[in-house]
């Protein structure tokens, strides 16, 4: 059984954890939520080093192998830095333009994304090589993170919110919606309902899942099924947390 642990500026990780159980559901999981300190986007990348740097510190004390930055601005900030400095692997987070750029029928994607995720080299750099063949159009999703740790998922001020970041992709033509924060899928069904049928939302937490189990693999670490196990820590008040939570862990610790 792997110990493995999970972290984000808030509960938005939560919809990786959700992912990622779908594949290994035997190994134990430590969740840690940074709410205290959040949201990440607009912060600095040293800040977000220096937090990033502290909850690595305490999963490992907890006995973590292998950990997933579920929180893209922390992997656009950090993730190299832990890299360096720490003897685990890490496994990120990255804003799906490829198969965006290449699933496109009409040329135009948008990119919904933490203002820190949209101006880090990590992002700009796979922008590049797709935005020749299509037009990308960036939006901050502004006040979705907000949303999700208030547990505000759906209802009149959710539409409204989602509608206000998400009109300006819809007004210029794109097909495809990328999700570039791990917040935002607890928004999906909004999202989805203010895009219509005809526009296709992609969430990258699978994809990150999948890389989890090859980095494991990889590492011999693990992956022998035991119990699932859950813990979950939280800088700030973990009430959102466990509410979110409990809505797809059948165990929590």
């Amino acid at each position: 059984m792997a110990v493995i642990g999970i972290f984000d500026s808030g509960s938005g990780g939560l919809s990786v954890l959700k992912e990622i159980l779908k594949v290994l559901p035997g190994e134990r999981y430590i969740y840690f939520s940074d709410n205290a300190y959040c949201p990440y986007g607009n912060r600095s990348r040293e800040y977000v080093i220096s937090r990033a740097r502290t909850i690595t510190s305490i999963l490992l004390e907890k006995g973590c192998e292998a950990i997933v930055v579920a929180c893209n601005t922390a992997t656009a900030a950090a993730i190299e830095t832990l890299r360096v400095e720490f003897p685990v692997p890490f496994i990120g987070m990255e804003p799906a333009v490829k198969p965006a750029a290449l699933g496109t029928e009409l040329g135009v994607i948008g990119v919904l994304a933490t203002a820190g995720t949209l101006k880090a080299s990590k992002y700009l750099n796979t922008k590049g090589k797709y935005e020749n063949d299509v037009k990308i159009i960036e939006h901050v999703g502004e006040g979705f993170v907000e949303l999700v740790e208030r547990g505000v998922l759906s209802g009149p001020e959710a539409d409204a919110v989602v509608e206000k970041s998400l009109r300006p992709l819809l007004d210029a033509g794109a097909d495809i919606i990328v999700l570039g924060c791990t917040h935002y899928p607890f928004l999906i069904d909004t999202v989805r309902k203010i895009a219509g049928p005809d526009v296709r939302v992609i969430d990258p937490a699978p994809a990150v899942a999948c890389q989890l189990v090859r980095v494991l693999k990889e590492r011999g670490i693990g992956l022998d099924e035991g119990s699932l196990s859950v813990e979950l820590l939280s800088s700030g008040d973990p009430e959102t947390l466990k509410k979110l939570a409990a809505t797809f862990i059948p165990v929590q610790k």
